[in-house]
């Protein structure tokens, strides 16, 4: 197998998950997802994260390949979550003397997860651990994106390992570092993964960002997607764009329909928006695109018209599961507009009110709800509203 270096003795430890369908058996990953571990071979031995339990065997036998009968002294755990910590047990079992290196929420975690931990060392803010030539400092960016969450600091090199923060999904297709492969393809994968996995807990990654802006950082080296070496800033100004909310001047329309109706009115919404200059607008089936790619770009344009139908005196289900997932991650500062239909009695356009009322974007135009098909006067209505999403959005 192909040692991919970092430093003189920083090795990449990274596994292509080609067959999972869903990330977290949530999020679709229709073009798969690495694992990255990484290895540092010094007068001590330290790994940093491990790899999804899946590729154990493999792992194992990588590390071995490399540094022999020597042990593993530390292993440093910046994130827990179980595609990262898989592999623990399995390094415990074959190095049994190694030091666990995490912080004071971390070994909680171990323990709920795996094993209780006796030979662990705690680091805090600023906290160093010297492995011979290689000096590494811990810094704690909690909730990026569980509580435990830290990243390593290798100053020797001025490698940041950085967990979770900054990854991608994609497979890495030969390439590993971001000089080696064509970015465009790694455009969404890496907005998506944002949106979906860190994307509630924006105020959190802005402190995470703001906190290591000191750190003179040459590389980071993250759990998932390519490593970054040499354009820093393509990945470092994207998330603080994400993570501010700045959006641009688009517009998403979601609907829920059964029969077409709400559909038709989505459809006289997005025509009137184009007659206005917006160029952005994407229009959306809650029932066929998943929820990952609609809230990537809710995070990516401003204007967020959202229709359903009425279905058992409720709202449409698929509709439903949205605005939950969009209400729970807390997402802020967005224009929106409501609209629906309904046969014999109402529930899309009530509950839709409700979602408003709850997630306080700015409701650009009266909700709109017609009975049956599409007549003139709603008709008008349609276009109102994307006048007035439009008008906002020119404005801005």
């Amino acid at each position: 197998m192909h040692q991919v270096k970092l430093a003189e003795n920083t090795y990449y430890l990274g596994y292509n998950d080609r067959r999972t369908h869903l990330f977290e058996n949530i999020w679709p990953i229709p073009h798969g997802v690495s694992y990255n571990s990484y290895l540092i071979v010094d007068e001590k031995i330290a790994l940093v994260d491990t790899v999804e339990r899946q590729f154990i065997d493999d792992y194992l036998d990588q590390i071995e390949a490399i540094i022999g009968d020597r042990p593993v002294d530390y292993l440093i755990i910046n994130h827990m979550e179980p595609d990262h910590s898989g592999a623990i047990k399995a390094i415990k079992t074959k190095y049994p003397e190694v030091t666990l290196v995490g912080n004071k929420k971390t070994f909680g975690f171990v323990e709920s997860f795996y094993f209780k931990p006796e030979n662990t060392l705690e680091v805090h803010d600023g906290a160093t651990l010297e492995l011979g030539e290689v000096k590494l400092q811990f810094q704690m960016i909690p909730m990026v994106h569980w509580p435990e969450t830290m990243v390593t600091y290798d100053e020797t090199n001025k490698i940041l390992f950085s967990g979770d923060a900054f990854g991608s999904y994609g497979t890495l297709d030969g390439g590993v570092f971001d000089d080696e492969i064509n970015l465009d393809f790694y455009e969404v994968e890496i907005m998506r993964y944002f949106t979906n996995i860190v994307g509630k807990y924006c105020p959190h990654t802005q402190r995470a960002i703001k906190k290591l802006a000191p750190l003179d950082i040459k590389m980071i080296a993250a759990t998932h997607g390519p490593i970054w070496r040499t354009d820093l800033d393509w990945v470092l100004s994207r998330y603080n764009k994400w993570s501010t909310y700045d959006t641009d001047p688009g517009v998403i329309v979601v609907y829920g329909s059964m029969y077409g109706n709400t559909q038709k009115m989505a459809e006289v919404i997005a025509r009137q928006l184009s007659e206005r200059g917006i160029k952005d607008i994407r229009v959306y089936d809650a029932s066929k695109t998943h929820s990952s790619y609609i809230i990537n770009d809710i995070f990516k344009y401003k204007g967020f018209i959202v229709g359903s139908c009425a279905y058992n005196n409720a709202m449409f289900p698929n509709v439903q599961t949205l605005i939950t997932t969009i209400e729970h991650m807390g997402i802020k500062d967005h224009y929106l507009g409501v609209f629906g239909n309904y046969a014999w009695n109402g529930g899309g356009v009530k509950n839709l009110m409700k979602f408003a009322e709850n997630i306080k974007w700015d409701l650009v135009h009266d909700p709109i709800e017609e009975k049956g098909a599409l007549k003139k006067d709603k008709f008008e209505q349609c276009i109102d509203l994307a006048n007035a999403m439009a008008d906002k959005l020119l404005q801005a």
